[in-house]
């Protein structure tokens, strides 16, 4: 069997998106095997890996729509969801990196650190918003949810911001990788709003043109 274009290029994003995984999973046993591989500090190597590759899925699929509407390609909004999900993978594995390596296991002291670390806040409060976005991201749930859907999706934005944000915080010296991500948000939600005005300016001209003034008069 062949496969179409999208399945195949699907298969293959699929493939590539698992491969940071498969690395640091390599890397763990390396470690458990050797007692080295990841650095000096492998718990803080394994928290980064896996929070920098959420980042940057999210970067990702933020990315989507500006490239489908400059492109006119829409067949890339098929690949928005899954890199999107790829993002709350990626979260998850952080979050549960640090609660079973950073906190070994006594999960509830997480809310003494979220209440005493402001990098942890935001950090899992952008991990808060991505699960309902993972949850309904299946079709039936865009059937049920309706018009919902799109505004409940418009929490990706805030989720952009609060993860740039936890790793800005966390980094605290050397701000020049969290730097680059803020800016590639800026110029992702930038777009965005400048759109939204431009198309906003575009219709209210289309109502007070002189034909649809003429034609409002008859």
């Amino acid at each position: 069997m062949v496969l179409k274009p999208v399945p195949l290029a699907k298969v293959v994003i699929h493939g590539l998106a698992l491969l940071p995984a498969l690395w640091i999973g390599w890397k763990i046993r390396e470690v458990a095997l050797t007692g080295s591989g990841l650095g000096a500090d492998p718990v803080a190597e394994i928290e980064h890996f896996l929070g920098l590759w959420a980042l940057r899925f999210l970067m990702i699929a933020l990315s989507i729509t500006p490239l489908r509407q400059l492109t006119g390609q829409s067949v890339l909004l098929r690949f928005r969801r899954m890199l999107g999900l790829y993002a709350f993978f990626y979260a998850t594995l952080h979050l549960s990196a640090y609660l079973v390596l950073d906190l070994r296991g006594y999960w509830t002291t997480i809310f003494e650190e979220i209440a005493k670390r402001p990098y942890i806040t935001v950090g899992f409060t952008a991990w808060l918003l991505l699960l309902p976005l993972a949850i309904t991201s299946t079709k039936g749930w865009i059937k049920r949810l309706g018009r919902n859907w799109v505004r409940l999706h418009k929490l990706v934005y805030a989720v952009g911001v609060l993860a740039v944000l936890h790793f800005w915080w966390l980094v605290k010296s050397d701000i020049r990788e969290p730097a680059l991500y803020a800016a590639i948000l800026t110029v992702l939600l930038g777009y965005r709003a400048w759109k939204y005005y431009a198309t906003r300016r575009r219709t209210a001209a289309l109502a007070v043109s002189p034909a649809n003034r003429t034609a409002g008069s008859r």
